[in-house]
């Protein structure tokens, strides 16, 4: 292995490619049903949910940080565990805390910036595909946590009382994340901030899809199996996985000078 190579698998997050937000997208649809089908289906509560879901989650960014190189399972694994950790801890901040759909986004959006701004203080710099050291590792990881669970009381918000439902709501955020991606080609705004704005709106649309395959009709939904669609759901990423290229991101001194 050259040198360029060894400094590619130091990153141990994948390269952001159109894959990575392809895969990204159903893991947050799979957050949401996997989610619901703790809390809701089985009948455990938001709160029993969130301790089960955060404990997994736990281990793995363990697991992840342990680990000396990129391994695209168990990255996505920890995505997942993010995604299904914030749908019950949006649920339960909503819900069960009682501060409505406006003071859960808020309280959420407040502890994405807290995060994003001590990363930046305590490792000098916010990356997205060259995570490489076990501080950034550790507010990759919490600021993804928080990210996955605004975006899931954006979601519900959006969809419950905005009277679009779930595909309106599911369209809405498609949109704004076209208008990230023209952002991304046409313009030189920060490539951080248009990562992590992106990575936030995937969950909504995650979450609103989720939220179609498995209410019931007169909520607007298909009434689909919580269990059977969250399996549907795993075997596809399982095997986008393995089709798609998967493959750590660059490392800033991995690029030959122009």
């Amino acid at each position: 292995m050259n040198r360029s190579e060894l400094h590619a698998a130091a990153s141990k997050v994948p390269a952001v490619t159109l894959g990575f937000w392809l895969i990204k997208v159903l893991a947050t649809t799979l957050g949401e049903t996997g989610g619901d089908t703790v809390s809701m289906t089985l009948n455990l509560g938001y709160l029993v949910g969130t301790a089960i879901f955060a404990t997994i989650l736990v281990v793995l960014v363990a697991v992840q940080i342990l680990a000396k190189r990129f391994h695209p399972f168990m990255y996505w694994a920890t995505i997942i565990a993010s995604t299904t950790a914030g749908t019950t801890m949006a649920d339960y901040a909503t819900r069960s805390l009682g501060i409505g759909y406006p003071g859960g986004s808020m309280l959420l959006l407040g502890c994405v910036l807290v995060s994003l701004l001590a990363w930046r203080l305590v490792v000098g710099k916010v990356e997205t595909d060259t995570v490489d050291t076990p501080k950034a590792e550790i507010f990759y990881w919490l600021t993804i946590t928080f990210s996955q669970t605004l975006g899931t009381a954006l979601g519900d918000w959006t969809a419950d009382t905005g009277g679009l439902g779930y595909l309106g709501a599911a369209a809405i955020f498609a949109g704004m994340l076209g208008v990230v991606a023209a952002l991304f080609f046409w313009t030189r705004l920060s490539r951080v901030v248009l990562f992590w704005a992106a990575f936030i709106l995937t969950r909504p649309l995650g979450a609103a899809v989720g939220d179609f395959l498995d209410k019931p009709h007169d909520h607007g939904g298909l009434a689909m199996s919580r269990p059977i669609a969250s399996a549907v759901l795993a075997i596809v990423i399982g095997a986008l996985i393995l089709v798609l290229p998967q493959r750590p991101g660059r490392h800033p001194t991995s690029v030959a000078p122009a």
